[in-house]
């Protein structure tokens, strides 16, 4: 039984000029335990559409669709119970650390409060869990860190205190929004072997997200590509690496820089993701892409399966039948 199933979700926002969909028809499924990349340039709807799942979107958002976790829908839940779930059953972690973390309080009193809030936990109890899961997270010394404030940690030791709030819980899933986005590169590899070690020690299922296929290609079980709002590609991570079936996915990993590439110019995809307020007709992709032929520009493709849990939505039967 999958721990989280998405279907058909679709997010919109309400503007002057009418609605502006964000998110178009997206389904997808997470087992317990399963790592999943969500992964598309910015503005492709990736943030979005795990925000709906969590009752986090502004006022003037509609959410259609259905999203069950562990049987229970979360779409139009009422708040008090979208309250207890996030952060007992489901948590996240926020791009930015320091916006997410309050700089007034000491380290201990906000992770504390996690636990008195969702688990009537005292004081003392919840700070000493909330030491122990900074240990977790291999912050030395954890117990002197935590009378700190948030000014004093680093970038990534910031992240690995808003990984312990998230994990306080032992929620049956995390989500982590481009949790290693403002990092440099070393610490951004700490914090992708912490979140593994961590999976492998708690069993949490992980979706992950992040504009680059390089970072998840350690970290994910399954890469789901959006672009435009919308399913590009799904498929898990050895099979898209090997064989991508979609012109997008295809012109994200030529994008990767390689070691044995050295002094070439990187490959770039031409143009520029559509507006949502300006989504071309038929396929959002086909503006950009080199592999485009007559139904491209009329006619959105539906999804189609293209091998075991390998899930396209494109045109083009395969690359070595089209001429680039």
């Amino acid at each position: 039984m999958s721990l989280l199933e998405v279907d058909r979700l679709q997010v919109g926002f309400a503007a002057e000029a009418g609605e502006v969909l964000a998110v178009r028809e997206l389904s997808y499924a997470l087992a317990p335990g399963e790592t999943l990349g969500i992964v598309g340039e910015s503005g492709s709807g990736k943030s979005q559409s795990v925000l709906a799942l969590m009752g986090l979107l502004p006022d003037n958002a509609r959410v259609a669709g259905s999203a069950l976790f562990q049987g229970e829908q979360l779409l139009g839940a009422p708040e008090g119970r979208l309250q207890n779930l996030r952060g007992n059953h489901i948590g996240m972690v926020f791009q930015d650390p320091m916006t997410a973390l309050n700089p007034y309080l000491r380290v201990e009193r906000q992770l504390a409060e996690v636990l008195m809030q969702h688990r009537g936990a005292g004081w003392r109890q919840a700070r000493h869990q909330a030491i122990e899961m900074l240990e977790a997270v291999r912050i030395p010394d954890a117990a002197r860190r935590a009378r700190q404030y948030p000014h004093e940690f680093s970038g990534g030791m910031r992240q690995r205190v808003m990984i312990a709030m998230a994990l306080l819980c032992q929620p049956q899933l995390l989500i982590c929004d481009e949790p290693t986005t403002a990092l440099d590169v070393t610490v951004q590899a700490q914090i992708l072997a912490l979140l593994k070690s961590l999976q492998h020690d708690f069993g949490t299922a992980i979706i992950f997200i992040s504009h680059d296929l390089g970072v998840v290609a350690g970290l994910c079980d399954r890469v789901l590509v959006m672009y435009a709002g919308e399913l590009a590609e799904q498929a898990e991570t050895d099979a898209l690496f090997a064989a991508p079936q979609h012109p997008y996915t295809r012109g994200l990993l030529h994008a990767l820089p390689r070691l044995d590439a050295a002094g070439e110019r990187l490959a770039t995809i031409p143009g520029a993701p559509p507006s949502p307020q300006a989504r071309p007709p038929g396929c959002p992709f086909h503006p950009r892409c080199a592999y485009r032929f007559a139904p491209c520009d009329t006619q959105n493709p539906p999804p189609s399966t293209v091998g075991p849990n390998h899930i396209k939505r494109c045109h083009l039967r395969g690359f070595d039948d089209a001429a680039a």
